[in-house]
Order: structure tokens, then sequence, then C-alpha cells
């Protein structure tokens, strides 16, 4: 972490909604693994975002977290779910989280107006959201269980071939979205769910876009740049953004390892605010999870909200990108 003092610049992150479209606290999905850090790890970050003064966030669980290694050259799937593996694996993530947000008091937010709510009460909206639909296994059924256990978006596609769409780091299988991720998408748009493309392809993207009838999210990544940076292939152009825009959606600016500094993060996300609007960008942290993330706490929420000021962003730019535009789509899509 940068150091500075995260009180310095309280009163400003005090005047702001915020929202992080994208984190693990503590890795919780690995609990009961050998990478599990430990419990301390997820109350550190519940405490940090309590301190940064975090309105909501999505609390994501990983789909294919049994399926897939970190190595030398990124992220790669090692096998397949053996059947019914994967909606065991759901349910044992689920249980975990839900007990998270119990033992530290959080409120579990399912309903439009709760990031606005949390605000007002200076608390942490925690919503939740999957990241990856392996768990669907090819039942839309399970869609509809996931909405009645609080699931409020889907992150179509990760690391795993899906059997809903192509990804940005493995070939083609489907030309884009396949035949059953056309009728999750449907059935999500029906559920008042929102749609994550985060991960998937450019062609998955568009198709997306192009057959939605609410705004979408790209829930962490950021704008390609000249030259080699590390997890390019997580990285995405311009276009690719546009598509997310045009349907009224937002894509969380991911502060990783392909970020060179701190700093070059806040230009990226300046950048894209350049590129595609101030409406449609926010932030999404992958804490936890992400890959030399060059803002790994909560604490520097003030300290970002300051530099994204510093460097041009007016206050009603700011709000915008800190939460404003967040609640813009959990409002519009959320029942």
């Amino acid at each position: 972490m940068l150091g500075f003092n995260p009180v310095d610049d309280s009163l400003l992150a005090s005047d702001c909604l915020s929202f992080d479209f994208h984190c693990h606290p503590g890795l919780f999905p690995t609990k009961g693994s050998p990478e599990f850090a430990g419990d301390h790890i997820i109350t550190r970050t519940l405490m940090e975002m309590k301190t940064g003064q975090l309105t909501g966030a999505f609390f994501s669980l990983v789909a294919d977290m049994k399926l897939i290694k970190a190595g030398p050259d990124g992220v790669k799937p090692v096998r397949s779910y053996e059947a019914d593996e994967a909606w065991a694996e759901y349910a044992r993530q689920l249980k975990i989280v839900k007990e998270i947000i119990q033992q530290a008091s959080l409120k579990l937010a399912s309903q439009k107006n709760d990031l606005s709510n949390a605000f007002k009460e200076k608390t942490t909206a925690t919503f939740l959201s999957c990241e990856g639909g392996d768990f669907l296994e090819g039942k839309l059924e399970r869609i509809d269980q996931m909405y009645e256990d609080g699931v409020r978006s889907i992150q179509l596609v990760h690391y795993h071939p899906s059997e809903l769409g192509d990804l940005q780091t493995e070939p083609p299988q489907h030309h884009g979205l396949s035949a059953f991720g056309k009728e999750s998408v449907r059935r999500m748009n029906k559920l008042k769910m929102i749609i994550d493309v985060a991960h998937a392809s450019f062609e998955t993207t568009k198709q997306v876009a192009d057959l939605t009838d609410s705004p979408i999210i790209l829930s962490h990544s950021i704008l390609q740049v000249a030259g080699t940076r590390q997890i390019s292939k997580r990285a995405i152009s311009i276009e690719h953004a546009k598509a997310v825009a045009k349907t009224g959606g937002v894509i969380g600016a991911w502060p990783s390892g392909f970020n060179t500094s701190f700093d070059d993060f806040i230009d990226n996300t300046l950048r894209m605010v350049d590129e595609i609007g101030v409406d449609h960008v926010g932030l999404g942290t992958d804490m936890d999870g992400n890959f030399k993330p060059v803002l790994n706490s909560y604490l520097q929420l003030p300290q970002w909200i300051k530099a994204l000021k510093e460097k041009g962003l007016n206050e009603d730019e700011l709000r915008k990108v800190a939460g404003g535009n967040a609640n813009r789509i959990l409002t519009q899509v959320l029942a």
C-alpha cells in the first residue's frame, strides 16, 4: 500500500457515495483450501472498507475457482467440473460469504435503493455477484435459484472455457455468445439481474450489448495501451468499451498490475473517461484477488478520489465515477 495518512482526505471520501464493482474480501472463495490466507485477512479488508468509507460493493463468488491455477503465463484452466460438483461448490461459497456478512454486521443488499440507503446510514451495502457461469451447468433454472439466494449479478465468463460464450484468454468456441448464453442473458433481464461482461471477448460483449434490454457492466478492466504490459490480454479496446457504454452501462476501472503505478492507474482511468464518457466509468478493484494491484487497500479510497479531482474531474464528475454511476445502474436494473 502506498504510504499516506488515511485520515487526511476523509471528509472528501465521506461526501462521496463510493462503490466497488468487483471484490473478493480475504479471497473468501478459497476458504477451506491451502490457498486461503486466513480469516484475519477477511476481517482486515472489511475494517478497511469501513475506514475508507466504501458505500457498497459486489462481493463475488468465483465459479471456476477449483478449475484454474495461476502460473507464469497467467491464470489457466487445469480441469473441468465433475457431475454435480459445480452446484455443490456454489452452495459452499454462498454459505461462506453470507456468514462473513452476518458476522461483520453488514447489510446484505439486493434492492435498487439499498446503496443510496447505505450512504445515508454511513454503512456498507454488500451485493452478491458470481464470477463465471460455470455453476449453471446448462441449467437455466439455476439463475432463478441464484436470484432467490440474493445474487444480483452474474459475470458470464471467467478463465475456464464457458458454455455461455467466448472469453478473452482462451480460443473462441462459440463465435461470441452460445445459445445457452443468449438464453441466460434473456433470463437475467427478466429477473432484473445485472449482466457482467468482464473477461468476455469483444464479440461476446457486442452480442450481449445487442441482446440486452438493460444496462450492463464490465466490472473490472482497463483500456489497452501501446507497448508491452503485464496481463495485457485482460485489457480492452476503445471499441470494446464503447459496446458496454452504448447500453448505458459502466466499466469498473481495474487497478491491476497492468498499470505501472497508482498514478498510471489514475491516468488510465481518466483516459477511459475521455474515450467513453464520465457516465460510464466506475471502480472495480478485484480486491484481494487482484494481480500486483496498485490500489490494494480501501484505505486508499480517499487518495483515489483526491487524485481524480486533482487531475481534472469536477465535483459532479467525481461523484459519478466514485459511485454515482453504480447507483444509477443498480436503480435502473434491480427490482
